[in-house]
């Protein structure tokens, strides 16, 4: 049966060590199309919280005051934070079944948000990585509490990224351990606009979700941010990179760190960097097929790899190519200037087919599930 709000409410301030509530005990969706969450806005630019369902179906498009950038899942109520978009202080608690909007978290008055945060697998805890406006750059962890179905900020519980703007971040398998790609740039409290390119410090950092830093690695360009990850289940880590560098420079764009070896480069043929315009956004990982999907929207291009022999499966045009997501037959792919598509590679070849879902305007990420 549907959980009433008022049971929600109970669910979510019971929710530490219950284990029944575990799984999709406690809500399971409506209907068997995946739900996609994003970010989008519409022709006069007012922003949204949206979810659709692949088959065309929209669930939800709540109105939000900033745009907002990456979508946390909480991993088994019916709730989804959608993250303010750098340098925003606001991001959005949200009813998965009725988009109802249940709380605007701000952040406190030193702090902004990256984009992107986690919950914890207990789903009583949750990370956002947000810049230290007191010191520009200084990358932390801010960790909040879910009380109900409001998040808390806990005051003492902040922990550093160990590096300069950390932007995503994600679990490894253990559910303890985070990889955070801090992208090394410096911005001041309200700006987008880059302090430090010449002494420019990005890492791919691993640390426990207390703060102990257990590796910190970093790629021979200084200017090559590393801004975006995805992980697979056996606990490969894939990072999107863009460069702040000349143009002409033969940069890694992908880099890929596997469980006991170094973090290095990911082979991507010269053509298909040149074609990224030194810029990669979203990434994805089908832990089952073993592939790695990526969107270059300033060279507006997908791509498919092979996870482990790095061969390419798909190099596709798709104009402004936005966010993508693993879905159990392949992937979805969501467009800021023209169509959504689904690639589906349950076959030899994979074939890519139109999604019925609103043209353009999309954001740069997605959750499906």
């Amino acid at each position: 049966m549907p959980l009433t709000r008022r049971q929600l409410l109970g669910v979510g301030a019971a929710v530490a060590g219950t284990a029944a509530l575990g799984g999709w005990t406690v809500w399971s969706g409506r209907g068997q199309s995946p739900l996609l969450l994003s970010a989008r806005n519409d022709d006069a630019g007012q922003h949204y919280a949206v979810g659709y369902f692949l088959d065309g179906r929209r669930a939800f498009a709540t109105p939000v005051t900033d745009r907002c950038h990456d979508i946390c899942r909480h991993p088994f109520l019916p709730l989804a934070l959608f993250v303010g978009r750098r340098p925003s202080r606001e991001s959005y608690l949200v009813d998965l079944r009725d988009g109802i909007l249940l709380q605007t978290l701000h952040s406190q008055p030193q702090r902004h948000f990256y984009g992107h945060a986690v919950f914890h697998n207990s789903g009583r805890w949750l990370y956002a990585t947000e810049n230290d406006t007191r010191e520009p750059g200084r990358g932390v962890l801010g960790r909040y509490r879910l009380d109900s179905t409001r998040l808390q900020l806990i005051h003492d519980g902040e922990v550093s990224s160990h590096g300069v703007g950390p932007h995503q971040l994600a679990w490894l398998p253990d559910g303890e351990s985070l990889v955070i790609g801090n992208g090394g740039i410096r911005t001041e409290g309200g700006s987008r606009k880059e302090m430090n390119l010449p002494a420019m410090a990005p890492s791919l950092v691993i640390m426990d979700r207390q703060g102990e830093l257990l590796s910190k690695e970093t790629l021979p360009q200084q200017k090559n941010s590393i801004r975006h990850l995805a992980v697979a289940s056996d606990g490969t880590v894939i990072t999107g990179q863009q460069y702040h560098g000349p143009a002409w420079d033969k940069v890694p764009l992908l880099a890929i760190k596997r469980p006991g070896e170094a973090y290095h480069p990911f082979p991507v043929s010269e053509s298909q960097l040149a074609i990224m315009n030194q810029y990669t956004a979203s990434i994805a990982i089908h832990s089952e097929k073993r592939l790695v999907a990526m969107t270059a929207p300033r060279g507006n291009r997908f791509f498919i790899w092979d996870l482990d022999s790095a061969a390419t499966v798909v190099d596709a045009p798709m104009p402004d190519c936005a966010g993508v997501g693993a879905v159990p037959g392949g992937f979805a792919v969501t467009s800021g200037q023209g169509k959504c598509r689904y690639f589906d590679c349950t076959g030899g070849a994979v074939q890519s087919h139109w999604l019925t879902l609103p043209d353009g305007w999309w954001d740069n990420h997605l959750w499906l599930g």
